[in-house]
């Protein structure tokens, strides 16, 4: 192993104390303290900024949105404002209610087309929304937001409320990033 010779240690050592920086340090501990924390302070707020969103999200408001033909199993477009179930391409259901409810296509793409786009789930006002009382815990965003709604696989027949555990699991499902670390967005229809 290569060892340095004596005489260049000796020098580091005479120029290191000629310096007289360990001195000053020692001399002036309240000093390297201060200096210490304050470049851990600036590191936090550089972490916590980068961390932090740029800015308020900005969500947009559609004319159109996705619905499904629960008779057909096909994708049309209807106007946003309808909450379904609303009436489908193919007419009733058997039971002579309406077979269109709003469905939400995902896409991991940034610029979808029809073949890698997918029904993420279907949804639906409850019409049990007044009765229902799952719901202990105080709710936060998205169970507010579930609150009143059926939801559903497209290969499930059975619904669900959205704020409700199966509901909730549906939802994240419907929104667990691929293999490569993506997270789905919502594929709005043609406007």
């Amino acid at each position: 192993m290569f060892r340095l010779p004596d005489w260049l240690i000796y020098e580091i050592q005479r120029r290191w104390e000629q310096l007289a920086l360990r001195r000053w340090i020692n001399n002036n501990p309240r000093l390297i303290i201060g200096i210490t924390i304050a470049s851990v302070f600036l590191f936090l707020v550089i972490v916590i900024g980068r961390l932090l969103p740029r800015g308020a999200v900005n969500i947009e408001d559609y004319d159109k949105e996705w619905f499904y033909d629960l008779n057909t199993s096909e994708l049309f477009v209807a106007k946003a404002e309808l909450a379904g179930p609303i009436e489908a391409p193919s007419g009733p259901l058997p039971n002579g209610k309406p077979a269109g409810v709003k469905a939400y296509v995902l896409s991991y793409s940034s610029e979808p087309n029809e073949s890698n786009r997918f029904i993420a789930f279907l949804e639906m006002p409850d019409p049990n929304a007044e009765e229902r009382t799952e719901t202990v815990k105080p709710e936060g965003g998205a169970e507010q937001r579930g609150r009143g709604k059926l939801i559903r696989r497209v290969d499930n027949k059975k619904w669900y409320p959205a704020n409700s555990s199966r509901g909730q699991t549906i939802l994240n499902e419907a929104f667990r990033p691929n293999e490569n670390g993506q997270r789905p967005h919502y594929c709005p229809p043609p406007q």
